[in-house]
């Protein structure tokens, strides 16, 4: 897929700097001066799909992660998407068996496990809570993942044991 060449990622730039203001009206403004074509490209809509997650309205993430997994299906951050939007709207079983289908093809990516540890504890597996929490350790650093999952609520259950690591 080609990125988006000037004038266009200036746009997708300044939407990017106003979702980090925390201001989601303007990064749609800014989302709304691209072209129709640019407005196509799975970069905008991961944008999009970021806007949607800060104002919690998780029905339309998940539609928008599901474009970006049909425009670039090799991209990890529209299955990663998928998943924590299913898992918003608590359906997480459903995330778990999404994310699970494809861990193996993104073994760099910490998140896949991360977020996989995150919904087998929430479903009461915490065997696989384990694995997952581990595979994440061996990819992402024990450090980052361990200051991670303590601040986790959807790992609390052990936090006990993720203090020891």
């Amino acid at each position: 897929m080609r990125s988006l060449e000037p004038p266009e990622s200036h746009f997708l730039s300044a939407a990017i700097g106003w979702l980090e203001l925390g201001n989601t009206g303007e990064a749609l403004s800014e989302l709304c001066r691209l072209p129709i074509p640019a407005r196509c490209h799975p970069d905008v809509f991961e944008v999009r799909w970021q806007i949607y997650a800060r104002e919690r309205k998780w029905e339309t993430a998940l539609d928008l992660a599901r474009v970006i997994i049909k425009l670039d299906p090799q991209r990890p951050e529209g299955w990663i998407h998928q998943s924590y939007s299913l898992h918003e709207l608590e359906r997480t079983d459903e995330a778990r068996r999404h994310l699970v289908e494809v861990a193996e093809r993104f073994p760099e990516v910490c998140t896949i496990p991360y977020n996989l540890a995150c919904y087998a504890c929430q479903l009461g597996d915490l065997d696989e809570t384990r694995d997952w929490l581990h595979r994440a350790i061996r990819v992402g650093g024990k450090r980052q993942i361990k200051s991670m999952a303590l601040e986790d609520a959807d790992l609390r259950p052990l936090w006990d044991e993720i203090r020891k690591l």
